[in-house]
């Protein structure tokens, strides 16, 4: 019996009426659908992300004008199957043949090990071993539907991070942010948000696919095994579709054929994954390669260098790092994700389309090596900003990033030097300073930015005085708050004196109002002193 990814009921949707329906992949066209409707936050970015490999492989719009056209008016579900069944061979997930995603060679030597071993967070081998699984159960998904179970190896193949001995790590590095462009009305289709993110033929030109070869879907031929160097695979050795579908892990999914409660979804499916089987030395990527819903930095001093794509980091996505998910200036070595430069081709359109300008939706893993520390999902705002103009808008936009990095580093060690007698040789997590910083501090960065881009005709580039003036107080006020609530209000015992803490307030207003940092953006955007307003 086989069952198809793109042909039969196999997603959960979000219909517009608040109801939940499992209906096949085709249903994306249909205007009652308006999200995928899945049980775990990672497999919500994967279905997104299956279904604009999909739409790109089989369904790219020829321009500009075809995309603006298929935005507007979606095609009928059966225009959309049609071109769906030109792939479907690649996309059976049981049965006789190639599998999706799964190692052409059954690994019948390989010894089966828990499904639960697809879910990027769950603990490894040694941390069962150790019993360290404190934070992240051992058992979780240890039945999943065949759904899930697709869901989950899909998952993993795309964010794989480093796994051992010759468990390759994903195409993008492990766990790489993935940015995608949503559009901001409240009523958007799954439709319109999945064909946001689809690149028009004109603005990324590649050789017509061939769907029956393994250059796009590796999964059609023998892996290339990488047991010894020199197996490696670049950018040039495959088709450029083949980023949607990398496949750097070997697995076999281990089907039953009876009816159990899915651990993942809580509903009961006759088609159950307990185990899979997986062996080492698949796909090693190696060498630069653009995937186009990530973003990549580089050594602008070291073209030769490695390009690497975007990670999450611990303490979180902020607008510290906005302007290298969004904008590209070679010359600082950063390049947003290829479907964000697609958005700034056609985005003179865009007033027509939405009214207003859509939103970035960042999502990722933040890795450390095999272990997930976390999972980041923000939305973002985005700007029209023309490509050739981008990069005179870096400098100003990254000034502002650097005062408020400055001001959140005086701001935290000031409370250190409330809270402690040697606030050097304090132990221990202060990011949550860091977290409520960026935070507060946020809707006065996106207004800034926002000012900046305003100013646009009198070609400055800068803010004007009273602009920066409003950025300059919010940065005083929000550090000045952050101080009073964890040094004045807390209760801190007798560590240490109200006379220490208003001394390091002091300290902290003094940088604040005569820093030298403070000092050079009250100069450079001609902001008045109090004494020059007297």
């Amino acid at each position: 019996m086989n069952k198809n990814l793109l042909r039969d009921p196999f997603f959960p949707f979000q219909m517009r009426d608040g109801t939940e329906k499992i209906l096949p992949l085709s249903a994306i066209a249909d205007a009652d659908v308006v999200d995928f409707a899945l049980p775990r936050a990672d497999f919500q970015g994967a279905a997104y992300q299956l279904s604009i490999g999909v739409l790109q492989t089989v369904f790219a719009p020829e321009d500009k004008h075809d995309w603006r056209d298929l935005y507007d008016d979606a095609p009928s579900q059966d225009e959309l199957q049609d071109a769906f069944d030109k792939a479907a061979h690649a996309f059976n997930v049981i049965g006789d043949g190639p599998l999706f995603m799964q190692d052409f060679d059954p690994l019948k030597d390989a010894k089966p090990t828990t499904v639960a071993g697809l879910l990027i967070e769950a603990p490894g081998a040694n941390g069962l071993k150790l019993n360290t699984d404190h934070f992240v159960k051992r058992g979780i998904g240890s039945v999943m539907s065949l759904e899930m179970a697709v869901l989950a190896l899909f998952t993993l193949q795309i964010n794989a991070p480093a796994g051992g001995s010759g468990h390759r790590v994903g195409l993008r590095g492990g766990g790489p942010l993935t940015t995608l462009l949503l559009p901001s009305a409240d009523d958007a289709t799954l439709w319109q948000k999945l064909w946001l993110n689809v690149i028009h033929l004109d603005a990324w030109p590649y050789d017509e696919p061939d769907l029956h070869s393994s250059d796009i879907f590796p999964w059609l031929a023998p892996t290339k095994t990488s047991e010894k160097k020199g197996a490696e695979i670049y950018a040039s050795d495959v088709h450029p579709l083949h980023m949607y579908w990398a496949m750097p892990r070997r697995i076999r999914l281990l089907v039953n054929e009876c009816a159990e409660q899915c651990q993942l979804s809580g509903v009961v499916s006759e088609q159950t994954v307990t185990e899979y089987r997986t062996q080492n030395y698949g796909g090693n990527y190696s060498g630069n390669w653009r995937h186009p819903l990530t973003p990549y930095k580089h050594n602008p001093k070291k073209p030769d260098e490695e390009h690497l794509s975007a990670k999450g980091q611990p303490g979180g996505l902020t607008y510290k790092t906005w302007d290298a998910l969004t904008l590209t200036d070679d010359s600082e070595g950063q390049r947003c994700a290829q479907v964000v430069e697609h958005f700034y081709q056609i985005c003179d359109g865009y007033a027509d389309l939405f009214g207003e300008l859509p939103r970035l939706w960042v999502f990722g893993y933040d890795m450390d090596n095999m272990k997930a520390r976390g999972w980041y999902s923000v939305s973002m705002p985005v700007f029209a900003i023309p490509a050739q103009q981008q990069a005179a808008f870096l400098r100003p936009i990254k000034a502002l990033q650097n005062l408020a990095s400055n001001a959140l580093w005086h701001c935290r060690t000031q409370i250190k030097t409330a809270w402690f007698e040697r606030p050097g040789d304090a132990k221990g997590d202060t990011s949550f300073i860091d977290l409520e910083f960026w935070q507060r501090s946020e809707a006065a960065f996106y207004k800034a930015v926002q000012q900046l881009l305003s100013h646009e005709s009198s070609n400055t580039q800068t803010l004007t005085a009273q602009n920066a003036e409003e950025w300059l107080s919010a940065l005083r006020h929000t550090c000045i708050n952050l101080f009073d609530e964890y040094a004045l209000s807390a209760g801190l015992g007798n560590q240490r004196s109200m006379e220490k803490r208003i001394q390091a307030r002091r300290a902290l207003m003094g940088w604040l109002f005569g820093g030298k940092d403070i000092k050079a953006f009250i100069s450079n955007h001609k902001i008045p002193t109090a004494k020059e307003v007297a």
